[in-house]
Order: structure tokens, then C-alpha cells, then sequence
């Protein structure tokens, strides 16, 4: 028989007849031996004696099981609706405190859990909050071209423009796609910074490879100060990406004729990256806010971009152990700083 799947009182009968029994089986030899009627008597009462106290004492235990399994299920309920913490027994020895303390524990696991998904809804709100708001623009601005288009007789010069519009909007929405991307790649780590050793001219190189045309459009200087054999233990492909990022916007926002500089330096724990230009500038009240997501300033919208691109540059330099500083005063142009650590 599986006694831990009987009931309480089935294993109560059990204990009592087998007991009773045993203790009848030594009076019976008992009086065989002795041959006194009275060894018989005292074992029989005895007997009485023993099965009244383990009545009681099984009485004393289903009451206590009963409460203790009416505190259990009340703090589940507790547990799982998040109104309140199971409270701890007074006596840390016995079985109840175990099972109450795992309980604790296992509620405030529970309480960590929702606090993150909780977490986690509110910054997907926010972000479909943040797609919907970039995306509306563009889409707005191609309903409106190509309603004209449909609607009204134009010449063969505003054809063209208005193709023009819609190819402008078309690459914003990709440039929008792209970024989104690259950013949900990196957070829910699908992708994988991977530190190799490697010369940090290389990376740069690649960086500046994608604003050369744009930088030479509007006669913009752009200087690299970095010594051919400095080494960095860093993920040259992410890297690249985060420095163009800071290069892009640099070439934006510097005027026609305007100088970008980009230089490393080794120091003793970390290799020090800047990218300096001689832009507009960022207010100091806006600084801390221009690594937010989908984050630009007012007096910015009407140039080409969606805000997500100093986002992206600080998680691929913090998940390489890194961090990114700004120093920048309206109308002085603005530095970057990127610190990655040489190991």
C-alpha cells in the first residue's frame, strides 16, 4: 500500500490496529509465561490508553494540517493575484517555516517576473508608440503625392519632383526599417558582439567609407588622427556601425564648409575615441535625452533621419563594455568621446 497517498485517517486505522495487535500479541505471551490473568488486564487497558492518545493526537494533527493547508491555499491565492506577501511562520525549525519561507521566496520570484513583463509591456507600448509616430509622416507625405498625382494634370517637371518626394520617403521608411532592425537584433540578442583583437585604423576606415560622399557634397573636411598600429580587443562590424552613426550625424548637422575630426588615443585601461565637428551644437538641457530612442530636437525635423541612431551607439558600445559621453555648447559644434576597454 502507498501510504503517501492515503488519507489521515486510514493511516491512523493502520497505526492503531497494528499497534493494538502488537501490544495484545506481548500480553498473550506475557500471560503464557507467567500464567497471571492480570499481565492480560494491564495490557489490554494499556492498549485503551495508547489508542486514546493517538486519537487525540491524530485529531490535534488533521487540525493542524487543515489550518495549515487553508494558510497554504490563502497565500497562493495571495501569490497569484499579487495582493500581499505569505507570512512567514514564527518558528523557523519546523516543516510549516520551510514551506512557508519557499513560498516567500517563491513569491518574490513571482514579483520579479510580472515587475519585467510589466517592464517589458510598457517599452513595447512605447515603442509601437514610437514606429507609429515615425512612420505616419512618410506615409501621410506618399498618400498626399500620389493622391495629387491621381487626381490632377501636372507638368513633366512636378512629376518629376513628386517622384522625387516619394523616393525621399521611400528611403526614410527603409533607413526607419533598417534601424529598427539592427536595434531589436542587438536587444534580444540575436546578434552577438563578438571581441576580437584588431587594428582600430581598419574600423575607422570602414565608418568613414559610408559618409565620404555626403561629407564631399557639402565641402566638408573630415581628418583622422589615429596611430596605424594601435590595437583594440573589440567587434570591429558593430563598432564601425557606431562610429558611422556618430559620423552621419556629424555630417547633418555641420554646416557647408565645416570640419569633422575623428581621433584615438591609448590609455592605460581604455582606448579613448573622439569625433568632434564644428555643427550647431547641442543645448546642455538636451544632452542627456539625446541617447533616448526616437529622441530629436525640435529644430531638427527637417532634416533626413528618425533619432534612433545615438540609441543604437551607446548599447553596441555598453554591451562591449564601454560607455559614450557628450560635450557639446549651441553654435561650438559638438564632441563625442567613446571609451572601449583595451581588453
Amino acid at each position: 500500500m502507498n501510504l503517501g497517498r492515503s488519507s489521515v485517517k486510514m493511516i491512523f486505522l493502520l497505526v492503531s490496529g497494528g499497534m493494538a495487535v502488537s501490544m495484545l500479541a506481548i500480553c498473550a505471551v506475557l500471560l503464557w509465561m507467567t500464567g497471571q490473568m492480570w499481565m492480560l488486564i494491564c495490557g489490554m487497558l494499556l492498549t485503551l490508553c495508547a489508542l486514546a492518545w493517538m486519537f487525540l493526537l491524530t485529531v490535534a494533527f488533521g487540525k493542524r494540517l487543515s489550518v495549515f493547508t487553508r494558510e497554504l491555499c490563502r497565500a497562493m491565492d495571495q501569490m497569484i493575484s499579487g495582493s500581499g506577501e505569505p507570512v512567514r511562520a514564527a518558528d523557523s525549525e519546523t516543516l510549516f517555516a520551510r514551506i512557508s519561507y519557499r513560498l516567500s521566496r517563491l513569491y518574490g520570484i513571482m514579483q520579479e517576473n510580472r515587475r519585467k513583463v510589466d517592464e517589458e509591456r510598457q517599452e513595447l507600448q512605447m515603442l509601437v508608440s514610437d514606429v507609429s509616430h515615425q512612420v505616419k509622416t512618410p506615409v501621410s507625405n506618399l498618400k498626399m503625392v500620389t493622391d495629387t498625382l491621381l487626381s490632377k494634370s501636372v507638368t513633366e517637371e512636378e512629376r518629376r519632383e513628386f517622384l522625387q518626394g516619394i523616393r525621399n520617403q521611400t528611403d526614410k521608411l527603409e533607413f526607419l526599417f533598417q534601424a529598427l532592425v539592427k536595434t531589436s537584433r542587438l536587444e534580444t540578442g540575436a546578434i552577438r558582439l563578438e571581441k576580437k583583437d584588431g587594428l582600430l585604423i581598419d574600423t575607422l576606415a570602414i565608418a568613414c567609407s559610408g559618409i565620404v560622399y555626403a561629407a564631399e557634397k557639402k565641402n566638408i573636411s573630415v581628418t583622422v588622427d589615429c596611430p596605424e598600429d594601435l590595437r583594440l580587443f573589440h567587434d570591429s562590424k558593430w563598432t564601425a556601425e557606431a562610429l558611422f552613426n556618430l559620423l552621419d550625424n556629424a555630417v547633418k548637422y555641420t554646416p557647408a564648409g565645416g570640419a569633422i575630426r575623428i581621433s584615438a588615443e591609448q590609455w592605460e585601461m581604455y582606448v579613448k575615441l573622439n569625433v568632434s565637428d564644428t555643427g550647431k551644437g547641442i543645448p546642455e538641457s538636451n544632452q542627456a535625452a539625446i541617447f533616448r530612442r526616437f529622441y530629436r530636437e525640435e529644430e531638427v525635423h527637417g532634416e533626413q533621419g528618425v533619432g534612433i541612431g545615438l540609441y543604437l551607439t551607446r548599447e553596441i558600445v555598453t554591451r562591449q563594455g564601454g560607455y559614450i559621453k557628450v560635450a557639446s555648447e549651441p553654435g561650438q559644434g559638438s564632441e563625442f568621446s567613446i571609451m572601449l576597454p583595451t581588453r
